[in-house]
């Protein structure tokens, strides 16, 4: 067993699932997290866990250590350890974590009917289930700032959601909020901050709204989809946030029975895939 194993047997077996937040039923042999329950807690497959104590998984991404250390509820200096002995660096303070509650992932696998993205502090795209890729398209084909709604948003990029143009203003408006807050939050990432700068010198309005001070809330609306499968629909557009986390997850849904739900089921089962002849 290696020393990042070891620390992970001990920090496993001192924190009790009252601490994590699951249940405790059941015969247990001892106090701890069970392997099973940490897998569903940071979000990993089980044999992944087995690997990783075992020292056979000695290279774990710094998405996946900073997962276990929210699942067994580490202090900032053993957060820095679990690092040190994984060799990584720990992401500073002032820099955009992209690494999604386990929550969330599960929301991602399990809510069936509902479109979802999910997007860090600087509205880039991390996460997404089949049926956001259906609707929206395979966002997976996007690279780099192709991949940031702020920057879809403001230079106009094709989308096939479409909004009003009192909506649109709004969403304009709320997106810069959000990326000045979060450069507050987050000032050491260069990252955004060259995002920042790109859509100042790129959109006028995104230089003229940030220059302004201009404050916008989110509020749920709804939203016409042009599919080039399943063709004109309306969909409702929520954007929800997780507890203690600056990842926001955009969720799109239609009421059970209607037509704008029906075709989702139908991209549910097209996937991806043209319906179109070639």
């Amino acid at each position: 067993m290696s020393e990042l194993g070891r620390a992970l047997r001990g920090w496993r077996d001192r924190t009790t699932p009252q601490a994590a937040g699951v249940p405790a039923g059941g015969v247990r042999r001892a106090a701890g997290l069970r392997r099973e329950e940490l897998a569903q807690l940071a979000g990993l497959s089980v044999d992944y866990v087995v690997r990783l104590e075992q020292g056979r998984a000695t290279s774990p991404s710094v998405q996946v250590l900073s997962a276990l250390s929210r699942a067994l509820r580490l202090s900032p200096a053993e957060r820095e350890h679990l690092f040190v002995l994984a060799g990584q660096t720990a992401p500073g303070a002032g820099r955009i974590p992209a690494d999604i509650p386990p929550g969330v992932r599960r929301l991602l696998d399990q809510l069936d009917g509902v479109a979802l993205t999910v997007c860090d502090a600087a509205w880039h795209m991390i996460e997404w289930n089949p049926l956001a890729a259906a609707l929206i398209g395979d966002m997976s084909e996007f690279r780099g700032r192709e991949r940031n709604v702020a920057w879809r948003e403001f230079t106009d990029m094709p989308s096939r959601i479409h909004c009003t143009p009192s909506q649109r203003e709004l969403f304009r408006a709320v997106l810069v909020t959000d990326l000045r807050a979060a450069t507050v939050r987050y000032p050491e990432d260069r990252g955004l901050r060259e995002l920042v700068k790109g859509l100042r010198a790129a959109n006028g309005e995104f230089a003229d709204l940030w220059d302004s001070g201009a404050v916008g809330v989110h509020e749920s609306n709804s939203k016409s989809v042009h599919h080039p499968s399943v063709g004109t629909f309306t969909v409702d557009c929520d954007v929800l946030t997780a507890p203690g986390s600056d990842v926001k997850i955009v969720a799109y849904s239609a009421p059970v029975g209607s037509d704008a739900a029906d075709r989702l089921k139908l991209l549910t089962v097209i996937g991806t895939q043209s319906l179109t002849p070639s």
